[in-house]
């Protein structure tokens, strides 16, 4: 009997370290118990920064945006996972490349958020090109206006040209597509066929486009690659009379050439969801033009993306305990 129940607790010590310490950056019991009911091969623990550096250094993964100090210390780590689709607050922070320079497996939200980006960025659009918000001006003041000053704009026979076409851009293709615009894409790996892009172009022949766009659309990750790479001579190469939107990060395109194509009607207007900085500080020149559309930072938003988001990580745990790889990983080097 002794010798039983000996072998039971050996083979409960065996099972118990096969369960790996996944760490879970919130403060939402709710969420932790959802992650915890994927499987009991996992341990969810939550962190924050009281206690994330007693929690990191025998745990197996973490989910959520890690620092270089965790990682340094999380000498266990096999696996972190992000919640957004960019990954350059965990790749590019300053003060180390630990995380960039490890053999971590890095997995993200690429995609997930592509379906709500695409639709704020062709609302922004359409917005600018109907004039719709200097009619929402006149409905504050009850003011019918008459003869009518802003005629609308057809976006069928337009070029867009996408900057970034991976799971964003490419819902940002197939929506212009639909309005019968012609798309060219920009992105540096080789795209297979897609009906929604009449081409594909490398980030160093984007000089070579600019001049054909009508729109320009920014939905490229920000790496030290893509940085400003809509800079003072790209916004004078644009078509006068184009519109520019930006729905991915604010560092890729340079905000003080953006304020100056405006201010010398170059541009018909633009649409920001993303700024560098961020928040847009008050008193900033964007405020004050009438044909620029301002958002939060919330064109990843929507009733449907928390549950895809969620569903990405759970996929991954289940994957992650099981031996399996990954979904949606994340070349470090290249940053994407």
């Amino acid at each position: 009997m002794r010798r039983l129940v000996l072998l039971v607790a050996v083979c409960a010590a065996a099972l118990c370290g096969q369960t790996k310490k996944i760490l879970v950056e919130t403060n939402d019991p709710g969420f932790v118990k959802e992650l915890q009911a994927v499987t009991d091969k996992a341990r969810i623990v939550p962190v924050n920064k009281a206690n994330v550096m007693q929690e990191v250094p025998d745990a197996d993964a973490f989910i959520g945006n890690i620092r270089p100090a965790e990682v340094r210390a999380g000498t266990h780590l096999k696996w972190v996972q992000v919640m957004s689709a960019g990954v350059e607050n965990v790749l590019f922070l300053s003060g180390g490349n630990d995380l960039r320079d490890s053999n971590i497996v890095l997995t993200n939200n690429k995609e997930v958020q592509g379906p709500e980006i695409a639709d704020h960025a062709m609302a922004m659009l359409l917005m600018l090109s109907r004039h719709l918000q200097l009619y929402w001006q006149n409905k504050q003041e009850e003011k019918w206006e008459t003869p009518r000053p802003y005629p609308g704009i057809e976006l069928r026979g337009k070029t867009a040209v996408v900057i970034g076409v991976g799971g964003i851009g490419m819902q940002i293709s197939a929506r212009a597509w639909a309005f019968g615009m012609n798309v060219i894409g920009v992105d540096p790996e080789d795209k297979p066929f897609s009906p929604f892009l009449v081409k594909v172009v490398k980030p160093d022949q984007l000089n070579d486009v600019l001049p054909q766009a009508d729109v320009v659309f920014i939905s490229a990750p920000h790496t030290p690659q893509s940085h400003k790479m809509m800079g003072p001579k790209q916004f004078d190469l644009m078509k006068k009379g184009a519109w520019f939107i930006a729905v991915s990060r604010g560092g890729i395109y340079d905000l003080d050439s953006l304020v100056r194509a405006l201010d010398g009607q170059r541009l018909s207007g633009a649409g920001v969801d993303v700024t560098d900085p961020e928040p847009l500080p008050k008193g900033h020149p964007l405020w004050k033009f009438n044909n620029v559309i301002i958002t939060p930072h919330i064109a990843g938003r929507s009733d449907r993306d928390h549950d895809r988001m969620v569903e990405t990580v759970k996929e991954n745990i289940e994957r992650f305990v099981d031996g399996k790889p990954l979904i949606n990983v994340v070349n470090k080097q290249k940053g994407y």
